[in-house]
């Protein structure tokens, strides 16, 4: 079995590592603060609550990523989009050849952000690097060593970049993982982000609710509304019009529940209702949450600016963000990713369909 690292302890870094630990492989946890795993540093166990229950023991856990990733084949990190450059610069020093990098999520455009840092870094080794669509579970941390599982997913879009990679990513990652599934390039998994449609538009119109009542409501079925689900439908045809620019067919967000979880409904609204896997999940306690801190910049401000910078206008997806800057006193338009801070800025659609699909000639 292949060696695997984890980086990143929140709530799906610790849920994946028990999960890999309970399939018997050899894993490693990597966390940037010592507080969320220094229970695990000292039990080298992990408890699994929801879908799967157990208690299963990991290699390690530590704050030296040099430790963390060494001699590991399989790298998994799992951390906010909005860490992946400090994550990328702190792993470029230690890469090995044949190591295989995933990104869990990467959000909008996180492969082409990540390996332009390894380029400024001046990486040399030959490594993989991935990126997944969404996250395979549905989880959260109860406590420092205890995640639970709402629901794993049946299947995850992931690709490499550049796709001539996939099948080298294939033979490793889906061997550990089966509910992996290859797709043809990272344009599926970055623009068939279903997480920029769910979150930031749903948070920042139950802003008055969370607010007063610390997040006390479940955020899926209570906090998306027939009116809501209306204006995440509205976003979600936005971010499918943008997705058509590269030739590529989308997957609606009502499709990718059926695909993701096997439910169905006539509206958005009716198959968000039909998915008990989203029960008993609560919504986030405060605005200042990754729903709004990573989905808007790392997901939203990209999508836009494919939009802007190709011609196709996204008005609902702009409100969010303008909202979202008011409320949240920050310039996401500044802060998120764009054509240009990708490195695409000139670019014409057939270049970056070739960039993802054979690399950079």
């Amino acid at each position: 079995m292949v060696k695997i690292a984890v980086v990143g302890a929140g709530n799906g870094g610790q849920a994946l590592a028990g999960y890999l630990a309970m399939k018997g492989f050899d894993v490693s946890l990597f966390n940037r603060s010592k507080r969320r795993i220094s229970p695990i540093i000292d039990s080298h166990s992990i408890r699994i609550e929801g879908q799967v229950v157990g208690e299963y023991h990991i290699s390690f856990a530590t704050t030296n990523m040099e430790e963390a990733i060494k001699g590991r084949k399989l790298i998994m990190v799992v951390v906010p989009a909005f860490a992946h450059k400090e994550i990328a610069k702190r792993m470029a020093p230690y890469l090995e050849d044949g190591q295989i990098i995933v990104l869990n999520p990467g959000r909008t455009g996180g492969a082409l952000e990540f390996n332009n840092v390894l380029k400024e870094e001046n990486v040399k080794k030959d490594v993989i690097l991935a990126e997944a669509q969404t996250f395979i579970f549905a989880s959260r941390m109860s406590n420092p060593g205890v995640a639970k599982v709402f629901r794993i997913k049946n299947a995850v879009p992931v690709s490499a970049l550049p796709a001539t990679r996939n099948a080298e990513l294939e033979e490793v990652l889906c061997t550990a993982i089966p509910e992996f599934e290859i797709v043809k390039n990272v344009i599926y998994t970055s623009f068939n982000n279903i997480g920029v449609v769910f979150h930031p538009a749903t948070l920042i119109l139950n802003a008055a609710r969370v607010e007063t009542t610390a997040g006390k409501f479940e955020f899926y079925f209570e906090g998306i509304s027939p009116s809501v689900a209306k204006i995440l439908e509205k976003i979600d045809e936005e971010r499918c019009k943008v997705m058509k620019l590269f030739n590529a067919d989308p997957m609606t967000a009502k499709d990718w529940l059926n695909y993701a979880y096997d439910v169905r409904g006539n509206s958005l609204y009716e198959a968000i209702r039909n998915n008990v896997g989203y029960r008993g999940i609560y919504a986030p306690p405060t605005l200042d949450n990754r729903y709004i801190l990573e989905d808007l910049p790392m997901s939203l401000v990209p999508i836009s600016s494919f939009g802007e910078e190709y011609g196709v206008k996204t008005p609902v997806i702009d409100s969010i963000i303008n909202l979202a800057n008011i409320m949240m006193g920050k310039n996401f338009w500044k802060e998120g990713r764009t054509v240009k801070d990708l490195g695409l800025e000139g670019m014409s659609i057939e270049d970056i369909i070739r960039l993802v699909e054979e690399g950079e000639s």
